[in-house]
């Protein structure tokens, strides 16, 4: 498979990849370099450093479901 680069450096994948990924917008994806060239990976929460939330979540509290949240509709009004 081959991507082109941009006069940017930006790189557009096919939906395939980022769907096989299990990535979308704003996700965040670790190039690795290795011996035999370089592995692309999506960056995953460090779940090490939301221990200090913890008490914060009431018990029985669902998990959050970040395919319903993506699938939500945008609400401009909720912009910083």
């Amino acid at each position: 498979m081959i991507v082109k680069i941009t006069s940017k450096r930006q790189v557009t994948f096919p939906a395939r990849v980022l769907a096989a990924l299990g990535v979308g917008p704003g996700d965040r994806l670790e190039l690795q370099e290795s011996p035999e060239g370089f592995i692309l990976r999506p960056r995953r929460i460090d779940t090490s450093k939301l221990a200090p939330l913890r008490d914060k979540i009431p018990p029985g509290h669902p998990p959050f479901d970040i395919q319903k949240f993506r699938s939500e509709p945008y609400d401009p009004s909720l912009r910083d």
